[in-house]
């Protein structure tokens, strides 16, 4: 019996879920509803957002579809995931041009590298690519990558795709709307390839087995090779958490709520400008255009009868509409 209401790991527990919890939560996704006296045994199935009232009868609970749970459940996890990358590449940036100060020549960490020049990181990137047997796993902020470099990674893909190794890509949600990506997709062997897309990414990953890539900078001509076991999990935990909450491509975007009279982006724009940001930021955490940001907000606009920017800021904050989307409890 789950008796703590603390929401702590422990034997046999997943994130808080103990065993006995899981176990009546599947009882209920394959009947449809359970006995609200069950709950005594698993409060934390409450506690979780895993089941609801029946509103036809009180004496039963019915369960919270899994994927809306499980959406719901990874979205903090993934806002730590944001915030510790921020935080390791501002650490990065702070440190990494002190390196040559140092009054002897520091030894180099082995499993830690600095790969310079664009050139110099595509080769390398390649090289990784061909030595791979198991999964590549790659992260793509933006939307606009031309057609020549996604030529070039097609044809790179295409080898470790026929050995068998497991290829996952997530871009954002504005990188559907490419020609020259779907034109990639289109060309490339579908088994053993999966794309998914999300609102907003962090930096761009790339993963080959057990050898991580990060940029350090801005423009993407220097990174860092990571072969360090412990760092290289961390980083593949990174990317499953945000796999789980991506759309797979083939797949419709999840729309707004019914009753929010907006579209799913022009939903998560409103959210952004709330939080303080001004359109380039917004634009580029969308992986948009500033016109087409500004465009957007125009709608939203229109659609709730703002007379100013600072009037829709007063409207979406009032209304709500900012945080309906974002499934807390």
């Amino acid at each position: 019996m789950c008796t703590t209401t603390e929401n702590t790991d422990g034997p046999g527990s997943v994130h808080g879920l103990c065993e006995p919890a899981l176990r009546l939560y599947a009882t209920a996704l394959r009947e449809g509803r359970l006995p609200r006296t069950d709950l005594a045994e698993a409060p934390c199935l409450v506690q979780r957002g895993l089941v609801r009232p029946d509103p036809d009868d009180e004496r039963w609970v019915r369960p919270v579809p899994a994927s809306a749970a499980l959406t719901r459940l990874l979205r903090p996890l993934a806002q730590e995931v944001f915030e510790r990358l921020d935080a390791t590449a501002e650490l990065v940036d702070a440190l990494l041009p002190l390196a040559s100060i140092a009054g002897h020549v520091p030894v180099p960490h082995p499993e830690i590298t600095v790969v310079s020049g664009k050139p110099a990181i595509q080769e390398s990137l390649e090289e990784a690519g061909r030595r791979t047997r198991e999964h590549i796993l790659t992260l793509h902020p933006g939307s606009k990558r031309p057609a020549e470099l996604l030529e070039r990674a097609r044809k790179n893909a295409l080898p470790p795709l026929q050995r068998g190794v497991s290829v996952r890509h997530i871009y954002q949600h504005s990188a559907r709307y490419s020609p020259p990506l779907n034109h990639y997709v289109d060309r490339l062997p579908y088994e053993g390839l999966q794309i998914r897309t999300m609102e907003q990414t962090p930096e761009r990953l790339f993963i080959f087995d057990r050898v991580a890539y990060i940029p350090t900078t801005s423009q993407r001509d220097v990174a860092l090779r990571i072969t360090h076991p412990a760092l290289v999990r961390y980083l593949i935990h990174v990317y499953d958490v945000l796999w789980a909450q991506a759309t797979p491509f083939g797949e419709p975007l999840p729309t707004a709520l019914p009753d929010t009279p907006l579209t799913a982006v022009q939903q998560s724009i409103a959210r952004l400008l709330t939080e303080g940001h001004v359109d380039e930021v917004v634009a580029r955490k969308m992986g948009i255009s500033v016109r087409t940001c500004r465009s957007h907000i125009a709608k939203l606009m229109q659609t709730l009868g703002a007379t100013s920017r600072t009037h829709l800021g007063a409207l979406l904050v009032r209304s709500g509409i900012a945080g309906a989307g974002r499934g807390g409890t």
